[in-house]
């Protein structure tokens, strides 16, 4: 059990105690209680809400329930000083030997410091990139990978079951064009000059080997034949052959689903039609005529009759269109069966979409409310998009693609660990700049660099100690000063970032948290450089060499454990 949550159990025990002595009403909703160190480190170690959050529902004074908590959690060995500040917060001292025995856990745990049962085996499914399988991925596509990738590592971490999934687009306009387009170089490829390619096919030369292996297996079959002849065959074809580029380029980030599911599948099984069956049972669908887009005039509209989704009861401005006049299932339709679909294996629904998906998510969350009956907790993350730079001029490079730049060229320039760092360094809503010059800058105004750095200098600890041919010593937390307790109370803080990250959805919090912790190491190291008896490395002490080395992979697993919910290797030497 970690620092923070065994306070957490302080803290429930303590309450538990007022309450068996009829000083505080029992049954108090506790879920708002929070536990974490003090925004000013002068106020003490940990802090916690208790009293903020209870005093009401108990009917007293914020500041009299902590007085008298307080009181209880102060008689605790470990607790050499508590206070009440403002209207009620509580601040508690920690003695040393706290910070020791955290250090402690940190070596005994390993790589499974942090790791929290917070999620309580709840399954989450976390669908994200779901691009469209018509060429290879890109910028756009890439900081949304990255971080639904680093969502479900870090929910893992935190105790929940994960579903990683991709929807994969195969039904619509955007296949068909697909098929059209790799028949156009199907043509090429048997010796046709096709000439400039069409607008509004796809133009990138990534479908010459699909086009050039239907060239091989099929002849000239289906050059002058009919498009019905051969549009489902090449659409199957491109598709299949499209989702293995993706996931290789997806691989090139260390990106892996566990399901791949299918629009075309969905649709050829029924599920949107069992959708509104069970909507219009429970009178969530109904056939009305949409108002006029705005801007129309009475003799440029036409009222059609639709099936309408009664998406104005979930929060949604306007009821939506679940089939087009023609009788085919509008995206929301297709969306909305799938979405019913995935509810049926999870506990809680997390999309990752672009942030040009905004206009659907109050409807899209609507239909999840009414067709889970509100049970299932669903959640949608909005990312920006990114803008490439280098040298913090607009960059654009070479490609095969058309006219976008692949998710491997920016993975083959810079590198998967700088990609996923760099992806991480902002909030998904944010915008984001990807300067490429200096995503592979060594300096510490690079946090890809730092971080990295941080662990490779520990890391060299001990070939420098075996260079210095000092004999090995058993370390003594004991010896470990101000500062460097001060180090281990920032390390103690990871297992409550994680969980706090995992509430919140938020994997960036797991990178910015390493970088405070990599600032704080090279701080420790370059005192060393004006001060020789501050290096971790003494050569005429043993032991002191030996519990500053301990510090140092304490801070070091902690950089580790960071670093792998991220994706991204723990380097033990700079190239």
């Amino acid at each position: 059990m970690t620092l923070f949550s065994r306070f957490s159990d302080h803290i429930g025990a303590a309450l538990d105690a007022l309450a068996a002595k009829n000083a505080l009403p029992a049954g108090l909703d506790r879920s708002a209680i929070s536990v974490e160190p003090p925004r000013d480190p002068a106020h003490g170690d940990v802090a916690t809400n208790a009293a903020m959050v209870l005093a009401k529902p108990a009917g007293m004074n914020p500041r009299a329930l902590a007085d008298l908590l307080v009181a209880e959690l102060g008689a605790l060995d470990e607790v050499t000083g508590a206070g009440v500040a403002g209207p009620g917060f509580i601040n508690l001292r920690l003695a040393d030997e706290s910070w020791r025995e955290e250090l402690g856990l940190i070596h005994g745990e390993g790589d499974e410091y942090g790791r929290s049962a917070m999620g309580q085996g709840r399954c989450v499914n976390v669908e994200y990139v779901s691009a469209n399988p018509t060429g290879p991925m890109h910028v756009g596509h890439c900081r949304g990978a990255v971080v639904g990738d680093a969502l479900a590592a870090l929910l893992e971490y935190a105790g929940h079951k994960v579903i990683r999934e991709y929807y994969v687009n195969d039904a619509g306009a955007q296949v068909d064009v697909l098929a059209r387009s790799v028949h156009l170089r199907y043509r090429e490829a048997l010796g046709e000059d096709v000439g400039a390619i069409p607008e509004g096919l796809y133009p990138g030369d990534y479908l010459m080997p699909v086009a050039g292996k239907l060239a091989v297996e099929y002849g000239d079959r289906f050059v002058g034949a009919p498009e019905s002849a051969w549009l489902g065959l090449f659409r199957a074809e491109a598709v299949s052959a499209m989702m293995d580029m993706i996931r290789a380029d997806l691989a090139k980030l260390g990106i892996h689903h566990d399901l791949f599911s299918s629009e075309a599948e969905l649709q050829a099984a029924g599920k949107p039609a069992d959708a509104e069956k069970w909507l219009r049972e429970h009178d969530l669908v109904y056939d009305g005529e949409l108002e006029a887009p705005k801007g129309e005039t009475p003799e440029d509209w036409e009222p059609v009759e639709l099936p309408l989704f009664r998406s104005t009861r979930f929060g949604d401005d306007q009821d939506r269109p679940i089939k087009k006049s023609d009788g085919s299932w509008t995206y929301f339709g297709a969306d909305l069966a799938y979405h019913f679909q995935k509810s049926q294996d999870a506990d809680e629904l997390i999309d990752i979409w672009g942030a040009d998906h905004a206009g659907t998510v109050k409807r899209i969350k609507a239909a999840v409310a009414a067709l889970t009956g509100g049970q299932k907790k669903f959640d949608v993350k909005l990312v920006q998009m990114v803008r490439l730079l280098k040298n913090g001029e607009p960059f654009k490079m070479s490609k095969r693609a058309g006219n976008f730049v692949t998710l491997a060229d920016i993975v083959d320039e810079v590198g998967k660990d700088a990609v996923r760092f760099t992806m991480l360094t902002r909030k998904a809503d944010a915008q984001m700049d990807f300067d490429f010059a200096k995503v592979v800058e060594a300096s510490r105004d690079n946090p890809v660099f730092y971080v990295q750095y941080a662990h490779a200098r520990i890391a060299s600890l001990k070939r420098k100690l075996a260079e210095a041919g000092i004999a090995a010593a058993a370390p003594n937390p004991a010896r470990l000063d101000d500062h460097e307790l001060g180090l281990v109370k920032l390390l103690a803080q990871f297992p409550r970032i994680v969980e706090s990250a995992a509430s919140a959805r938020e994997p960036h919090r797991i990178a910015f948290y390493l970088g405070e912790v990599a600032a704080a190491f090279h701080a420790w190291w370059n005192m060393g450089n004006d001060n020789p008896e501050a290096r971790v490395i003494i050569a005429d002490d043993s032991e002191l060499t030996a519990t500053r080395l301990y510090l140092a992979d304490g801070i070091g697993q902690v950089i580790r454990n960071g670093l792998h919910l991220m994706g991204v290797e723990a380097l033990e030497e700079m190239v």
